[in-house]
């Protein structure tokens, strides 16, 4: 019996957040070789529909009623059986369900538990599904590079729910920059200069000292840190150096950017509470007026923009994602490309004839039609179809989140690979984010450690990593210099560090 860890999930999701993901840009690459129906072929050898049961997180407050669910059972062919887990209990019932051997046929996971499962995966727990996929023309779909950062050992375990690989830019107050006559930053010194004028020069015209140039949160990854690292070079997560894997803080450009934080934070250009500031606070700092650079997912601009204007219809935003950093150079850290992944344990799946029903399923949810009732629900009801995308139809607002959100969890693919409708930008600033997400595609920076092992990472990698990111925000709020921050990195190393290392280059080498 295998023993998995309850580790917190970077990719976990809210609610709101699931629905923005779905709802970004036109329709322009819906896949020709989808099939419009599905497939139906999920009958069980008494004749009756295919039953499948699986687990599903749940990212709202109740469980949905059951008519997008009896839809997809009809388009489908199968009977549903669906574990709605509240998603903050998710991964407790998962390693539960794991320890009893009850685990249901169709098991997500967020990319942290996937990695606690890699050695049942090698134990033929979990069936390998890369042979089966050359029959389900729509799987095929799947885009290869995001299937390759979901191997373990060269095999493929799962299908996943895509993800764009990076939404990483600015939303800043343009009406701000028209006052001082400030143009769009394009690199970190114009950067650091709006913020800095943000805070200084009476950017709303009141005469008192009450704007900051940017809001933080307590939050290394998706708040400012690793977005503005980027910008000056800095590895995402793991980086090559002399054909060597290391750590990102033990690159000069991430001390380059605690240096430059640290600046930012100690001129008062910056929230100076941001180590516990949640993302609430901040995005309320930004949509009350107080702060006027916000660092994160260029997609919430559509959110920020109508939180402001209720109070201030004046309001105008902008996003930009291309910030230069000293060396004249953009890039940006990318995810793996997907949110989760299903996996089909075999305790629960006993034959090949049973997984291709399972997986027959999954074809059937990357036609467009049953992506587009799995994700918008029902055409007239909670949405409209307009030109290349769709409209929500707003008094049936209520209706959507209760009858169709929650199904969101279940989506395979993305946009690209089953063809579902996305949603109209009815927001100019919105519709230019959208673009920019897909322009960030041409400078991302990878992180080359996704698909290698190390038993010491599972176990001791939480601990790690907060030794490390208590010292980023300590140096950022100097209370540590850099001579404190490499003796961190050495206790780091000391207590686990150098077994990381020394496993995740093995692994490096074997792949290579």
């Amino acid at each position: 019996m295998f023993t998995v860890k309850k580790t917190l999930s970077l990719c976990g999701m809210t609610a709101t957040s699931l629905l923005i993901l779905a709802a970004c840009g036109g329709n322009e690459n819906v896949s020709q070789s989808n099939s419009n129906e599905g497939s139906g072929n999920h009958t069980s050898d008494n004749g009756e529909p295919f039953e499948i049961e699986m687990m599903a997180n749940l990212h709202t407050p109740e469980t949905p009623d059951n008519l997008l669910k009896e839809l997809l059972e009809e388009k489908t062919n199968t009977v549903l059986n669906i574990q709605w887990v509240p998603d903050g209990n998710y991964e407790e019932r998962l390693n539960t369900a794991f320890a009893t051997g009850t685990l249901p046929m169709v098991v997500p996971m967020g990319f942290d538990m996937f990695n606690q499962f890699k050695d049942a995966m090698r134990a033929g727990e979990f069936w390998e599904i890369e042979p089966y996929l050359e029959e389900f023309e729509n799987l095929n779909n799947l885009n290869p590079d995001i299937l390759d950062n979901t191997r373990v050992d060269g095999k493929l375990y799962a299908i996943y729910q895509g993800r764009p690989l990076s939404r990483q830019g600015i939303i800043y107050r343009k009406d701000w920059a028209d006052n001082l006559g400030i143009d769009e930053p394009t690199n970190t010194d114009e950067f650091y200069e709006m913020v800095r004028a943000f805070t200084e020069d009476d950017p709303n015209g009141t005469g008192q000292d009450d704007t900051i140039g940017m809001t933080d949160r307590s939050d290394l990854v998706y708040g400012s840190f690793k977005t503005i690292a980027s910008w000056f070079g800095t590895p995402n997560s793991w980086g090559e150096e002399d054909g060597e894997l290391l750590p990102e803080f033990m690159f000069d450009e991430y001390m380059e950017t605690l240096d430059y934080m640290k600046d930012i934070h100690s001129n008062g250009y910056m929230n100076q509470d941001f180590p516990v500031t949640s993302k609430d606070d901040q995005i309320a700092q930004f949509t009350s007026g107080r702060a006027g650079v916000y660092v994160g997912s260029m997609g919430d601009v559509l959110s920020l923009y109508n939180d402001a204007s209720a109070t201030n219809p004046d309001i105008e935003l902008a996003v930009t994602n291309y910030i230069e950093g000293p060396d004249g150079e953009y890039g940006i850290w990318a995810i793996p490309g997907f949110g989760s992944v299903m996996m089909f344990p075999k305790s629960a799946i006993e034959t090949e004839d049973e997984l291709r029903k399972v997986l027959g399923f999954y074809d059937d949810l990357m036609t467009p039609e049953v992506a587009n009732l799995l994700v918008w629900g029902v055409e007239g009801t909670h949405y409209e179809v307009e030109g290349d995308g769709i409209r929500i139809i707003e008094e049936n607002r209520n209706l959507v989140d209760t009858q169709v959100r929650p199904f969101l969890s279940l989506e395979v693919g993305e946009p690209e690979s089953n063809g579902r409708y996305e949603m109209v930008a009815e927001y100019d600033v919105k519709a230019e984010a959208d673009e920019l997400i897909i322009d960030n595609n041409n400078y991302l920076i990878h992180d080359p450690s996704i698909t290698l092992d190390s038993e010491t990472y599972i176990t001791n990698g939480d601990r790690l990593q907060q030794l490390i990111d208590d010292a980023t925000y300590q140096y950022i709020l100097g209370q540590m210099d850099e001579d404190d921050f490499n003796n961190t990195i050495e206790r780091w190393r000391n207590e686990g560090g150098d077994a990381v290392m020394a496993e995740f280059n093995t692994s490096y080498a074997e792949q290579k």
